[in-house]
């Protein structure tokens, strides 16, 4: 017998199924109440993310200062501080000093050091696992003014406690070797995430695969290279994504040689600082954040792309 086919549900005498102008969905939300809903999130996104990014790139296109005349009444001047910083050499210093911070710090440090802990420690248990790891995750959530002043002392020229350990009082790590200090500053740091995430990833790959290499005779560097990396190749791309915007975008330099000595460790971030707050050229300094803009989504869309593409 053929199965009776039931009526639409009618709802107040509506049989679209809709009580008050709302739809009657799974949720039990229509459209006004849904965005009714999210309104406040989307207000929020507005006001802290859409309109400073705007205002950003408008800034960018007029010769907006702190003081003088170009605070009270800016003019528009088009691309022109887009072409002074292509055309400055002091951006492409600080461009390349950020690429070397970037590469050194995040893309080697923090990748090499994170997972190095997390690879030693996978089968660990006890004290010992826990103390490493909360060392770790302590010098990441410290704020960067208390850490930054800490690694200050560490390598202060007079009284620092590297010096003294190494028995070479006087040397002026900060000022004879900019770069390497904050370098792995923020090597040290950061490592927390990797060191999470690749923990994480390493509990998903089958013990029965490393045991099944073991027994073919592999050695310690093929099972990374065979099993280990094919499993969390997702993980380590998704950490360099993110570590390594994280890192383009980090200020926390400035508070340990403020971009000295001549600019030697004047990474992007301390440059946009120094051009438009100290400088008071927020027009220049507006338009040099949209190139980091822009640069940051060509990393990202590099990421994204061989997160993407087949193994």
């Amino acid at each position: 017998m053929a199965q009776a086919i039931s009526p639409p549900e009618v709802i107040d005498g509506d049989p679209s199924g809709r009580r008050g102008g709302y739809s009657s969905d799974a949720a039990g939300l229509g459209r006004l109440r849904a965005g009714a809903f999210v309104a406040p999130a989307l207000l929020l996104i507005a006001a802290f993310l859409v309109f400073p990014a705007l205002w950003v790139l408008y800034l960018g296109l007029t010769n907006y200062r702190l003081t003088g005349t170009a605070a009270a009444e800016p003019q528009f001047v088009g691309l022109d501080n887009f072409l002074d910083a292509i055309a400055n050499p002091t951006f492409w210093n600080s461009t390349w000093l950020t690429l070397q911070f970037v590469g050194g710090s995040a893309v080697i440090g923090q990748v090499v050091l994170g997972f190095t802990i997390a690879w030693v420690l996978r089968d660990r248990r006890g004290p010992l696992k826990r103390l490493v790891e909360g060392l770790v995750i302590l010098a990441w959530i410290l704020p960067s003014a208390v850490v930054s002043f800490l690694w200050v002392a560490l390598l202060d020229r007079d009284g620092g406690t590297l010096n003294a350990l190494l028995g070479i009082p006087g040397f002026a790590w900060l000022l004879d070797h900019p770069m390497l200090s904050i370098i792995i500053f923020n090597t040290w740091r950061g490592t927390a995430f990797s060191m999470m995430l690749y923990g994480a990833a390493l509990g998903n790959v089958p013990p029965s695969h490393l045991e099944s290499a073991r027994l073919a005779g592999a050695s310690g560097w093929q099972q990374l290279r065979d099993v280990v990396f094919p499993h969390i190749r997702g993980h380590i791309l998704t950490n360099l994504l993110l570590i390594s915007l994280w890192t383009f975008n980090d200020f926390s330099p400035f508070l340990l040689t403020a971009g000295g000595p001549d600019g030697r460790s004047e990474v992007l971030a301390v440059h946009v600082y120094k051009v438009a707050l100290q400088s008071g050229e927020l027009g220049y300094g507006a338009a040099v954040s949209t190139i980091i803009l822009l640069i940051n989504l060509v990393v990202a869309v590099f990421y994204l792309r061989l997160l993407r593409s087949k193994k």
